[in-house]
This record gives C-alpha cells, structure tokens and sequence, in this order.
C-alpha cells in the first residue's frame, strides 16, 4: 500500500440515501428522518440524503425535510422515474458504496438489483405497512421503522451464501 493509500484510505463506507417521499412521508407513519439518518448511518457515511417530492408538497414539507438536512428535489410527475434515474448514477457512481433507498414499493426493485450486480451494497428504510416482501428480501440490510425512535435492523443473506 502506497503512502497515497494510506493517506486517502477510506475508513467507513460511503452512503446515498434516496426518500421516496409521497410514499414514505405521511404523518400516520409518524417517521423521525433525523433518526432514520442516526441509524443509516451506523453504516457509514451519509454523502448524499435527498428526498424526492412531488408538485403538490407544501412550502412546509420543504421546508422541515431541508431543516433535517436532507436535500429536496421537486418533479412535476410520479417521482419514481426521477428516483430510479438518480438511483441508478449512484450505482455508476464509484464514491457510492451502499444506496440506500426509503420506500415501501417494488419501484425501485431493478436499481437494487443492478446495484448488487456491480458489487454495491443495498439497503431499504420502510415502515412495516404497505412493505414489499419482494424489496424486503432484495436488500442487503433492512431497517424497519415503527414509530419514533424504534428501528428494527435485519440483514439478508443470498442463497448462495447459505451453502459456503
């Protein structure tokens, strides 16, 4: 290892994490973004924290997700073609090392698979309601958020890991 490497060596991994917020961001869910950020980043560090919204969310809104640090990004249609996008530049990215995606939905399941299949580590940040069983077994890490302050954590395993 060269002195470059030594000097520039990165200690924990790199994190994108992407809010799909008409479908997580509901007050019944009663979800605290500065904890999921707490927990998120027990994994590493967070480089990028971006909530995507649509057209119809209030000044308010705004406002509180850039209060919490997140980045917002406002699209005139469904936010799910915006998201996968962004979502699959991070998996190009090679400063991302894990992307982390808060959802309940199948939208976004062929980003985490093609992040996988480039060596990225995945994870998905929902709530026990509405939750994809399909998204729930495709991530690497899965932290599940029941109300403030509880975060359930479960870590998958692939198939083929189970027989080494």
């Amino acid at each position: 290892m060269g002195i470059f490497d030594k000097i520039f060596k990165k200690e924990k991994p790199d994190i994108a994490i992407l809010v799909d917020g008409p479908n997580i961001i509901r007050k019944s869910f009663g979800i605290d973004l500065n904890e999921v950020k707490r927990e998120v980043s027990k994994y590493g560090n967070i480089r990028v924290a971006r909530v995507y919204l649509d057209q119809y969310a209030s000044d308010k809104l705004i406002e509180a997700m850039v209060n919490q640090g997140f980045e917002t990004k406002t699209t005139t249609g469904d936010v799910d073609v915006t998201m996968a996008i962004e979502g699959m530049e991070y998996v190009l990215d090679p400063n991302i090392d894990i992307l982390a995606f808060m959802t309940r939905d199948t939208d976004y399941l062929p980003v985490l698979v093609k992040a996988k299949a480039r060596g990225k580590k995945t994870m998905i940040i929902a709530t026990d309601f509405g939750f994809s069983a399909a998204l729930r077994n495709s991530a690497d890490t899965v932290l599940l958020v029941k109300g403030r302050g509880v975060v359930e954590k479960s870590e998958n395993q692939s198939e083929v890991s189970k027989f080494l």
